[in-house]
């Protein structure tokens, strides 16, 4: 009965993952045919590299998002799917990769001359100080944070339910995550909107 009932889980979650794509690809097949890509990227010779670090930047929003509902539910003792959180924090761990990475090729001309830095340090140094360096550091905490949870979520997998200690600590980790995430999603965005490269 229990391997019936896998094989229904495993293809139920089959479908949704095929369906997810199609829709996927659909959307983007209609956005790609009727809107025009140099207003919906914009003007910039890094609008490319912008793009892709705000599409992980809203992937990782998303999961990280995911993950502090699902600290929330290891904290109390709710019971949980483990294979679910899993797979989420995997997700969750790879965005916040990508994210940094995309992050830190972005980096490369907002330092260049008369990039956005040079703009800030001779305009208003603090927004340099605080919005950029500050968030730059900070965004860098979520990837250990978000490797340590998925580590110990994929090592411990069901006896997580069973240590009440394990799901505590995961889920300051994955808590920590989303706060470190916020702050700088929202110092990156005012930085976007006050100078873009």
């Amino acid at each position: 009965m229990t391997e019936v009932s896998n094989k229904a889980e495993r293809s139920s979650h089959t479908v949704i993952l095929d369906s997810l794509m199609v829709m996927i690809v659909i959307a983007a097949g209609i956005l790609w045919v009727s809107s025009p890509t140099e207003k919906l990227l914009g003007d910039s010779a890094y609008s490319v590299r912008s793009a892709f670090h705000g599409l992980f930047a809203g992937i990782f929003m998303v999961t990280a998002t995911i993950g502090l509902y699902q600290a929330l539910r290891l904290w109390s003792g709710i019971p949980l799917n483990i294979r679910e959180l899993e797979l989420g924090s995997i997700v969750n761990a790879f965005a916040c990769f990508l994210t940094i990475i995309l992050g830190n090729w972005l980096y490369i001309p907002y330092r260049a001359p008369g990039g956005p830095r040079a703009h800030f340090l001779e305009r208003l140094p603090e927004i340099h100080g605080i919005f950029f360096e500050f968030k730059e550091f900070t965004a860098l905490f979520t990837l250990p944070l978000a490797v340590t949870a998925s580590y110990l979520i994929c090592l411990y997998g069901e006896r997580m339910k069973a240590n009440k200690a394990l799901r505590e600590t995961t889920a300051l980790l994955l808590v920590l995550n989303f706060f470190y995430f916020v702050v700088a999603f929202g110092l990156g965005a005012a930085i976007t909107k006050l100078k873009s490269v």
